[in-house]
């Protein structure tokens, strides 16, 4: 049942595309600068994410495992973080660890790339001991716990008890050596989740906002009667998210995810504190249409766009991003007012210098 249920996700999930051509992102400007005194091939795009320095800002975030015909995706996948220096975060691993003989499907990652980073995954309704192993599985370089309720309470399988998360992600942060990550998994985050975590000493976020994967839609569409149609929207986007987060960015390091379209996206995620981010669906999609070689190709051009967005705005590196004016307006400026956060903060950024 649960490798059945895996092949249904990877199918659901490159037809769901939820992304459209509107995004929160939309709502975001930055202020042109006309002089940027800059110079193109001087640009970086290292990025220091749980104390680990990565070469790109990149991740292929978690989507497959699981499953025995997952093996040649996730072999796949490896090639094209191998071939391009990005990071490579593995499905939850939670089968695996149930049915030895999926192992497999998983340890292929780590032959294909045996240095890059790559991560671990499991719900973070997990133990300590399981952590460990799926660690050790595949050498991983950090482990990403996910959070998904909402995708529970609509799978007709899923859990619907709780209690004690807070605890058993704290637990395994104390317990295991590699930096871990907690992540949302498309329905965003907010300031009162952001306490909870760094209270229990947590240092790494992936915000996993709304508009990538739509795991409501899909767990709704394996329903018999189809009959959560109407939360398919719920949740915040990841630039509503990484904004909720201003007030934890000196003691978390971010990773924006979620309806990431192009690079502009990914930079104005980076204005708004992220130091990486996560891409599922739109690799998946890629590799699937055109192909390894392709997907290779479309990430350096994307590496190569990230450059030069980074010129335009008068800097060489993603640190320095954070630093930039920008302009938010729309709905996300109402949610701000909303909130007492102070959204002209960031338009005033740098106007002293």
């Amino acid at each position: 049942m649960r490798e059945k249920r895996k092949l249904d996700h990877l199918k659901l999930a490159l037809q769901s595309n939820t992304q459209s051509n509107s995004s929160s992102f939309d709502e975001l400007h930055f202020v042109h600068r006309s002089l940027p005194e800059k110079n193109v091939q001087e640009s970086t795009l290292s990025t220091k994410i749980g104390g680990q320095q990565l070469n790109s800002p990149l991740i292929i975030n978690a989507m497959t495992g699981g499953a025995f015909s997952t093996e040649k995706v996730n072999h796949d996948l490896a090639v094209i973080a191998s071939e391009t220096g990005i990071a490579l975060a593995v499905g939850s691993q939670k089968a695996a660890l149930r049915n030895k003989e999926l192992i497999r499907t998983y340890q292929i990652v780590r032959e294909v790339n045996s240095k890059g980073p790559i991560f671990a995954n499991l719900s973070a309704d997990s133990h300590v001991e399981d952590a460990m192993n799926a660690i050790d599985m595949i050498q991983a370089d950090m482990l990403q716990l996910h959070l998904n309720i909402p995708q529970e309470l609509v799978m007709p399988e899923g859990d619907r008890n709780f209690n004690g998360i807070i605890d058993k992600i704290h637990r395994i942060k104390e317990a295991v050596s590699v930096p871990v990550i907690v992540k949302e998994v498309g329905f965003g985050m907010c300031q009162e989740t952001y306490k909870v975590l760094n209270d229990i000493g947590i240092e790494i976020i992936d915000v996993g906002g709304k508009g990538g994967t739509n795991f409501v839609w899909i767990e709704n569409e394996r329903r018999e009667a189809k009959d959560f149609d109407f939360i398919k929207n719920w949740g915040q986007s990841a630039a509503l998210s990484l904004i909720e987060s201003s007030a934890y960015q000196d003691k978390i390091d971010f990773i924006s995810s979620g309806g990431i379209r192009n690079p502009l996206d990914m930079v104005k995620s980076f204005a708004l504190g992220a130091k990486g981010v996560g891409l599922a669906s739109p690799i998946l999609a890629l590799l699937k249409e055109h192909g390894i070689e392709k997907t290779i190709d479309q990430i350096h051009n994307w590496h190569d766009q990230l450059k030069s967005i980074l010129t335009m705005l008068g800097i060489s590196c993603i640190e320095d991003v954070i630093g930039t004016p920008l302009i938010i307006g729309g709905t996300t400026k109402e949610w701000c007012e909303c909130r007492d956060i102070d959204y002209k903060v960031y338009a005033k950024r740098g106007l002293s210098e």
